[in-house]
């Protein structure tokens, strides 16, 4: 008997130019208090005060929390779930990238099931009560975590990324608007497009792919492919942009529903100890962890192929896939994605927490869904392997 598929979204999910127009309208649908999760760069170009100023003409109060920096810590869940509490709020609005988010969705949890945002982690804690509404507002286009049941804390104690997945953190509006990305820097740009694409093609290749997550991964595959460079070189470009923002969209939705494997498996501790934001550290190791996989996907790489360079459509597999390698090394070297390395990370430091590194990624479970799934050891060696990685070979 052939199995089931679950497949789960947003109940809302808002997209396309002016769509932050309906934010208020969507607020006060939800209660009359939002908390408001972001950070200071997005209270620095106005995104902020532009969120406050649509609730508040439709009748929604606003707390700010805005101390999200960088990778979202354990802290700031603490700190923005009792801001909730102590102001009553009814709802979450979270602007900026997948850090703001990701952080308000632990507080959405945190805040109605209590506790501590670790306990939930491996299911140790049950999640029995409906997590506080959130609305989450993407200003980049690569996390796709609006659309996802996924967060990723980080405890600085243990230098572990934790990455806990439940419905409850699937936000109940999604609001991606395409203007919101035009102020990404040209880095950022890079680093979260070549994120969505590590979400598509993981989604893709995953031994828990379906129907369904592989439509939405392929068609985010080939929107990312025609216009990343675009929107890297030439940010203006509105309508690269919206094709980022919707790729991001269907990217999410595909890892969420078939998960992510040997590439978020080996990132979250490369994130952990050397606070390398999440989107470099995917793109960095993306690859050489392909490379690895490839003989044991060749049909789904020589798909990808096929998207990349339908100029070599009618060609063998074992060359489709090889090419779908050599396509994306050579984006990754458009795109001045660095090695870990020209990142700034010492071998010495490295050398001295490898172990942990390859431990942790285990632990994730991620690596159970690659198509060869790896030892320690060979998740030692890859590790070494994307330390000095040559785009150009």
């Amino acid at each position: 008997m052939q199995g089931f598929n679950e497949f789960r979204l947003p109940p809302v999910i808002l997209y396309g130019r002016d769509s932050l127009t309906k934010l208020g309208e969507q607020a006060s649908l939800l209660g009359s208090k939002t908390l408001l999760v972001s950070d200071r760069i997005m209270e620095k170009i106005g995104n902020v005060a532009k969120c406050q100023e649509q609730l508040e003409q439709c009748g929604v109060s606003v707390v700010c929390y805005l101390d999200v920096n960088t990778e979202p810590t354990d802290v700031y869940v603490t700190e923005a779930t009792q801001l909730l509490l102590e102001h009553d709020c009814d709802s979450i609005v979270a602007i900026g990238g997948g850090s703001c988010i990701d952080a308000a969705k632990a507080v959405s949890v945190v805040a109605s099931n209590g506790g501590y945002i670790g306990d939930y982690s491996g299911g140790q804690k049950s999640i029995s009560i409906a997590p506080i509404p959130l609305i989450a507002i993407p200003t980049t286009a690569g996390t796709g975590s609006e659309m996802t049941s996924v967060t990723v804390i980080t405890n600085p104690e243990t230098n572990i990324k934790l990455m806990i997945k439940h419905p409850a953190f699937i936000p109940a509006v999604a609001i991606v608007d395409p203007l919101m990305t035009l102020s990404t820097p040209p880095p950022v740009t890079a680093a979260t497009g070549v994120d969505a694409l590590c979400h598509a093609i993981e989604a893709y290749i995953s031994k828990k792919a379906q129907p369904l997550t592989d439509k939405l991964a392929l068609s985010a595959i080939e929107r990312i492919a025609g216009n990343i460079r675009t929107a890297f070189t030439n940010g203006s470009d509105i309508d690269a942009r919206e094709q980022m923002a919707l790729a991001s969209m269907e990217a999410g939705a595909a890892f969420t529903n078939a998960s992510v494997t040997l590439v978020h498996a080996m990132s979250r501790p490369i994130g952990a100890m050397f606070h390398v934001p999440h989107g470099i550290s995917n793109a960095m190791l993306l690859p050489a962890v392909l490379e690895f996989t490839c003989k044991s996907a060749i049909t789904r790489m020589a798909t990808i192929g096929r998207l990349l360079r339908p100029d070599l459509s009618t060609s063998t597999d074992e060359l489709l896939a090889t090419t779908c390698i050599k396509e994306i090394k050579q984006l990754c070297k458009q795109l001045e994605i660095p090695n870990m390395k020209t990142y700034g990370i010492g071998q010495a430091q490295l050398d001295q927490v490898i172990d942990k590194m390859a431990t942790d990624a285990i632990t994730s479970g991620s690596p159970g869904n690659n198509p060869k799934v790896p030892t320690h050891e060979e998740i030692i060696a890859l590790y070494y392997r994307c330390y000095e990685y040559n785009y150009s070979k």
